[in-house]
């Protein structure tokens, strides 16, 4: 071990370092820590989008009372973070088991089969996770109307139509509108019967209707499944199923 004046120079130089070391304030020792804490929060924390600028909803129709997009999360596969401002209704399309993570909340598994309804009330952000081995597909519909609606009294008869060789269910109303799940056997029908508003048509199968109005003015209404149809207020009609196999679809009644 050497001794003499380079050894002595060593000793004084290191204990100047640790000097100076115990001199800095405390806030230039934590500050490196404090940036590299905030670009990390910054980079990890998720950002939130838009329902319209989320790749998994293809917005496919749109008009004053709804704004209606198709859902399609491949398994394994997420979404982006996306804020609903408005109360919607998701009509599902085959089975899927996803994740609904809400921000600020814990993960909710959710098991889902064909042709259910749900309703959300609007204003939150979420993440679809698919956890399940099948597409999570759905028909996601806004109203756009909610704020006025909401707190409107029902105006709906609770008791379903009477259908010949069908059933309809009615699934709830919320914000105004009566959502019910409807199967028509081949050849069954609807009697006549009239809509004061508009309504939806969500098709859970193929489908190939007639549809005949008070003046006995007919015409055909084919659908794939998955597809929407926006029907006019103010009509009479008598719907029949004229295709080849039973039919089912949802149907949102405003």
């Amino acid at each position: 071990m050497s001794s003499g004046p380079l050894a002595g120079e060593r000793r004084v130089l290191i204990a100047t370092a640790k000097i100076g070391a115990m001199k800095s304030p405390a806030w230039m020792v934590l500050l490196p820590l404090m940036i590299a804490t905030s670009v990390f929060a910054q980079t990890s924390a998720p950002k939130e989008v838009e329902i319209t600028a989320e790749p998994h909803h293809h917005l496919v129709l749109q008009n004053e009372y709804v704004r209606v997009f198709s859902v399609e999360v491949s398994p394994k596969d997420t979404t982006l973070l996306h804020r609903h401002r408005h109360d919607y209704v998701f009509v599902n399309l085959g089975t899927a088991e996803i994740s609904n993570e809400v921000l600020g909340k814990a993960p909710v598994k959710v098991t889902l089969q064909d042709g259910d309804a749900k309703f959300s009330q609007g204003d939150f952000a979420h993440v679809a996770r698919n956890i399940g081995a099948t597409p999570f597909r759905n028909i996601a519909v806004e109203f756009m109307q909610d704020a006025k609606m909401r707190d409107e009294p029902s105006k709906w008869d609770t008791e379903p139509a009477k259908i010949q060789g069908g059933t309809q269910e009615i699934l709830f109303v919320k914000d105004g509108v009566r959502v019910s799940r409807v199967e028509l056997e081949t050849a069954g029908f609807e009697p006549k019967h009239h809509h004061v508003g508009p309504h939806l048509v969500i098709a859970l199968t193929d489908i190939e209707l007639r549809a005949e109005s008070a003046d006995k003015t007919a015409s055909n209404l084919e659908m794939k499944a998955g597809e929407v149809k926006w029907v006019p207020g103010d009509i009479t009609h008598t719907v029949t199923n004229v295709g080849s196999k039973p039919e089912k679809m949802v149907i949102l009644e405003f």
